[in-house]
């Protein structure tokens, strides 16, 4: 389903719009549309990686790590 929108927009934005989008061979709608649906894709992106880095951080990664022997166990004989 689809909505109209109202927009105020700058008369110079708006004929510049109407340019930009007459050389790409489609309507100002079209251009418009999008341009909103990539900004909303890669904000769900974004939005997506930031949740999985988060949690990786308070997670925490196992990186299999030991503590290193001391002194007398190295030289043990």
């Amino acid at each position: 389903m689809k909505a109209n929108v109202t927009l105020k927009l700058d008369a110079g934005l708006l004929r510049e719009a109407r340019v930009l989008a007459a050389e790409e061979g489609r309507s100002l709608s079209a251009l418009l549309a999008e341009r909103l649906e990539a900004l909303v894709r890669e904000r769900r992106v974004y939005d997506r990686a930031r949740r999985r880095a988060l949690a990786r951080l308070r997670d925490g990664l196992d990186l299999h790590w030991t503590p290193p022997r001391s002194r007398d166990e190295l030289h043990e004989r």
